[in-house]
């Protein structure tokens, strides 16, 4: 049986390839620290879970509407206009199975052959496959270290083309943890209008932020960019409800319309009890947020503090988000044993083996120099693999 061109073409998520061999190693009795997958290590609050058990005592199992039930989208649109100041109608508003399928949808429905879109690179490893299962041609824009690799308006001039149409920004970002401030998002928002470009807003970790930073993305500079702009969140970070798979997409009714009616002919609704669960999460109490936030800013602290301190290891504070993509290019070309160490995918699978530490390789994210660590995970984890690491790494 022959694959599809397009199949043939896409390789597998690489975050989830490290995840999945770090957790053969662990069921075969390997004591593995893992820095891979980014979920939350915390439980999803206890409000949240009742609701989805007293959906399940009321019957709310059946089929709701294909973009979600109305009053879900009803609190999503209380979050936006709460914490964000934006306005939404129920036609505006779209819930899929998490923030993943959101993106797919949007792909689906706005792109195809022939047209290009603009991915600033580190960039979460989805965006370029999604492009080109839509038959369009991710453009991807390297950014700079120096700058926290954020996109310029300079480097987003140059990359747009006749054939562009659209712009995929992730603040704060996976994986750098970089977060736009509303002077940048202005400065890049001055392009985006001339070039007439579309926006995919990419905010599922628009409330993990650090040091009292505040959150912007392009539809809150004003009703020309909302008009412009689509949004993405889900709950599955924030609330810390990945396997959950809620996610939801905000912006102009008719490419809503059309998103939805995409849905409907793949998963049609998302899970039922998983969207009166979001209804609660959406809804109830903010607090475990602030919480969630104040034990990563303590996990963050302290393993830059490590990485840091490591010779060799050039590493930023993140602005948000729960990973930190620090640089190793200074241990390329080196011998370990009987290998030499080429590049990112070389050193994770090295550290995987020798040191027991399991880590994304930064080619999956369009920059090589690098290796993600994802800090959502127990502090003596943390700890334990930042002591192994450490030796590791000596023993060079």
């Amino acid at each position: 049986m022959e694959l599809a061109e397009r199949v043939r073409q896409i390789k597998p998520s690489l975050t989830l390839a490290v995840d999945a061999k770090a957790k053969a190693m662990m069921r075969a009795g390997i004591d593995i620290v893992s820095f891979g997958v980014g979920e939350p290590d915390f439980d999803t609050p206890e409000h949240i879970k009742e609701a989805a058990i007293q959906a399940l005592r009321d019957g709310f199992t059946k089929y709701t509407p294909v973009g979600g039930f109305d009053e879900l989208k009803e609190a999503v649109i209380f979050r936006f206009q709460e914490d964000l100041g934006l306005t939404y109608a129920l036609n505006e508003v779209v819930v899929s199975c998490g923030g993943k399928h959101a993106l797919y949808n949007i792909a689906q429905a706005l792109w195809g052959p022939g047209d290009e879109v603009l991915v600033p690179a580190p960039y979460w490893v989805s965006y370029p496959p999604m492009i080109e299962l839509a038959g369009a041609d991710p453009v991807v824009i390297a950014t700079r270290e120096e700058n926290g690799f954020k996109l310029t308006p300079e480097d987003l001039a140059s990359a747009v083309t006749p054939r562009t149409k659209a712009l995929i920004l992730n603040s704060p970002s996976n994986p750098t943890g970089s977060v736009y401030s509303q002077g940048e998002l202005k400065a890049l928002g001055k392009i985006i209008l001339e070039k007439d470009l579309t926006v995919i807003s990419d905010d599922i970790y628009d409330k993990i932020r650090f040091d009292g930073l505040p959150f912007w993305n392009m539809a809150m500079l004003g009703p020309e960019f909302r008009e412009r702009t689509l949004i993405v969140n889900g709950v599955s970070k924030a609330y810390a409800m990945t396997g959950w798979r809620i996610g939801y997409c905000a912006g102009p009714k008719a490419v809503i319309g059309a998103i939805t009616t995409i849905q409907s002919h793949s998963t049609s609704n998302p899970t039922s009890i998983a969207q009166k669960a979001s209804l609660a999460a959406l809804k109830g109490p903010q607090d475990f947020i602030q919480e969630m936030n104040l034990e990563f800013d303590r996990r963050r602290n302290y393993i830059v503090r490590r990485l840091g301190a490591m010779p060799g290891v050039k590493a930023s504070l993140p602005q948000g988000a729960f990973y930190v993509f620090p640089n190793f290019s200074n241990f390329f070309g080196r011998r370990a044993g009987e290998r030499t160490i080429s590049n990112s995918i070389d050193l994770s699978e090295y550290l995987l083996e020798k040191a027991l530490v399991a880590v994304v390789p930064g080619v999956a994210f369009g920059e090589d120099d690098c290796l993600r660590f994802s800090y959502a995970t127990a502090f003596p984890l943390i700890e334990k693999g930042m002591d192994r690491l450490e030796k590791a790494l000596k023993a060079w």
